[in-house]
This record gives structure tokens, C-alpha cells and sequence, in this order.
């Protein structure tokens, strides 16, 4: 009896989704048309305003999508790193005994989640390209980048020689970090103890660039902007449409993540920072070793929430005419005449990389809880 009704729902649901799946053929079928993947092999035969990979308007529907993914995927892990970082900042801030501190963090906080996205978006794009010069008389960093209204240039490495020792190096490294965070981390269980940890695995990694470039297995130059004629040669470009959108949505989703890190610093216990300035701890060491700690096994679940809704959000590049994966399926609807197909690889899409983060948000809060000896 107990699974009767678990094993009814399910049916239910699975026959409903049939009756749907039917009602949908019948209908394609009236008008001369049948679910049909083949077309992703055809020609595009339109272009992209930018590219991680090769491509042309003679490729195929299913590289131009692969384009699209990518292009989310980059927007999506740059507005999360940045927004991560925001959100960390500002919910310390609103904590911050200082008055001027803690109202300015709020009123940023009320007024970015009080407005939609899709204003701020369109609002910053259309600023930028109203407001930044032309690209003869772009804004220069004293290191090399440039920003103008073609968008923001950056200087960016090109390893010559040496790539896949580099990538060696990398995998050793990231593998030693890994076993010494392990090691400080049961030494510290046994004896109370707490071992360095971020200046070896810095050290590590100094020592090992040096220990290839010293050697001349690695050698690295970096390319850096610089005008040429009415373009600019070298760097790596961002559009302007990349860049409104990242700069958008990073202040956007950084307000509501500042929000959560207050409720994480606020549900830990006043007395325990006051346990921490009897022992004569700083506010950086009370905020590291104690508040930050703790506050994360609270706010590890609403932000795999923020991520989830992050990723989602990137959709409305579409507004600004930035080629993620809703643009170029916008356009590829209108060409092939295929939105159930598409829509359906849209979703799917979604449904896959929302559910990788939940996995890790999952893996996360499961490895920060506290675990019972």
C-alpha cells in the first residue's frame, strides 16, 4: 500500500505526457510537418556578432548552437566569479558596525532587487554606447586595456611554447594542493594545530612557472592592445554587448547575493565573535577563522538558488543582441521553421546545467555540514 499511490502518480504523470506528446504529432502531423532533428546538419547561412570557436555562415545549425552554449557558458561563469564577489563584500558590508557603510550597502542592495533586469541591462548598454569614446580615442589602463564603444580589449598571454608542460605542471599542482589541504586539514584535527595553507600552494605554483620558464620549457609572452588604423590589433576583445551584460548582471544577481551572506553572517552567534576578541583576534581573523566559516554551511543552499537563476538570467542577452544560445536559436526558428525542436534543445540545455549545479551545491553543503564523531 505504501507505494500505491507513489506508483499512481507516477503513471498519471506518464500519461499525461504521452496524451500531450500525441496531441502535438496530430497537430504537426494537420499541417504537414513531423518532429525532425536532420536540419542541425544543414547550412546556417547567418553569422554571429562573436565566437569561442571557428565559425562561419557555411557551418552547420548544430555548430551554431555549440556557439551559442558556449557563449552563455563563458557570460554565465564570468557574472558568477564577479558576482560572487560582490555579493561576498556587500553582505559584510551590511553587517559593518560603521553607519555610512552599512546604509550605503543596503540602499544598494534594496535598489538592485527592486528593479528588473532587463532595465538595468538595456539602461548600462545603451549608457555605454552613447557614453564611451570612439576607438581612436579609447580609455587606455596603465596596463594595456582599452574601452571604447566597440567594447573592452584586455591584455591576454599566448603560450608560444611549452603548453602541454604547463598543463602538466597544472594537473601536479592542483593534485599536491589538494593532498597538503587534506594533510593541514587532519593535522589540525589531531592536534589542534593549524598548518599554512595559502602560501605553500601560492609558493608551489610560483616555483613551478619559474622551474619552466628558468628551464626554457615554457615561454610565455603577453599581447597587448594597441590601435591600429581604425581597429585595434592584439588583446583579446569583449563586445560591448558582453560586456553590458557581465557589468549587468553581476551587479544585478551581486545585490541579492550580498543579501544572503548577511542572513549567513546574522545566524551566527554574537557571542562567539565576542569569544574571538577576548582571545585577541582581529576583525580579519574573526571574520575568516570564525564568522565566514560557519556562515557558509547557512548560505551554501539559496546560493545554488542565485546560480541556478544566474545561469537562467543570460537569456535576456537577447535584448542587447549578445549571440547566446537563445539569440541564435531565435534566429534559427525563423529560418528553419523547427521551435518545437529547438525549444526542446533549449530546454534541455537548461534542465542538464541547472541540474550539474545542483549536484555541486548538494556536494557542497553536504562536505561543510557539521558531521557528528
Amino acid at each position: 500500500m505504501a507505494l500505491l499511490w507513489p506508483a499512481a502518480t507516477l503513471l498519471g504523470i506518464a500519461l499525461l505526457g504521452l496524451l500531450a506528446a500525441r496531441n502535438v504529432s496530430a497537430n504537426l502531423a494537420a499541417a504537414g510537418m513531423g518532429i525532425d532533428f536532420s536540419f542541425l546538419w544543414q547550412e546556417a547561412g547567418f553569422d554571429v556578432s562573436e565566437s569561442l570557436i571557428g565559425y562561419s555562415p557555411r557551418d552547420t545549425y548544430a555548430r551554431v548552437l555549440l556557439v551559442g552554449i558556449l557563449n552563455t557558458l563563458a557570460a554565465a561563469a564570468l557574472i558568477l566569479v564577479l558576482a560572487s564577489g560582490i555579493g561576498l563584500f556587500v553582505g559584510i558590508a551590511m553587517t559593518s558596525s560603521n553607519w555610512l557603510v552599512r546604509t550605503l550597502a543596503r540602499t544598494y542592495v534594496e535598489l538592485l532587487r527592486n528593479l528588473p533586469k532587463l532595465l538595468i541591462v538595456i539602461a548600462l548598454y545603451v549608457a555605454m554606447v552613447r557614453s564611451l569614446p570612439h576607438i581612436r580615442s579609447a580609455w587606455t589602463s596603465p596596463f594595456g586595456a582599452m574601452l571604447s564603444n566597440r567594447g573592452l580589449v584586455l591584455p591576454w598571454p599566448i603560450i608560444e611554447q611549452g603548453g602541454q608542460a604547463l598543463a602538466i605542471a597544472a594537473c601536479l599542482w592542483l593534485a599536491g594542493a589538494i593532498l597538503w589541504l587534506r594533510a593541514a586539514r587532519l593535522h589540525q584535527d589531531r592536534t589542534g594545530e593549524r598548518r599554512p595553507v595559502f602560501l605553500p600552494v601560492v609558493a608551489a605554483a610560483a616555483g613551478l612557472y619559474a622551474a619552466l620558464d628558468l628551464t626554457g620549457t615554457l615561454h610565455v609572452i603577453w599581447s597587448v592592445p594597441k590601435l591600429a588604423g581604425f581597429n585595434v590589433a592584439g588583446g583579446v576583445s569583449l563586445s560591448l554587448q558582453f560586456t553590458a551584460l557581465v557589468a549587468a548582471l553581476s551587479v544585478y544577481h551581486g545585490g541579492q547575493i550580498g543579501a544572503i551572506v548577511r542572513g549567513g553572517i546574522i545566524a551566527t552567534s554574537h557571542g562567539q565573535r565576542e569569544a574571538a576578541q577576548a582571545l585577541g583576534l582581529d576583525w580579519l581573523k574573526t571574520m575568516r577563522l570564525i564568522v565566514l566559516p560557519q556562515a557558509l554551511r547557512v548560505i551554501t543552499p539559496p546560493l545554488g538558488n542565485q546560480y541556478s537563476n544566474l545561469l537562467k538570467n543570460t537569456s535576456i542577452a537577447l535584448a542587447i543582441g549578445y549571440s547566446d544560445l537563445l539569440s541564435v536559436v531565435s534566429t534559427s526558428v525563423n529560418q528553419t521553421f523547427r521551435p518545437i525542436e529547438l525549444m526542446a534543445l533549449v530546454a534541455a540545455f537548461f534542465l542538464i546545467a541547472n541540474l550539474l549545479i545542483s549536484a555541486l551545491v548538494n556536494w557542497c553543503d553536504h562536505a561543510f555540514r557539521l558531521k557528528a564523531r
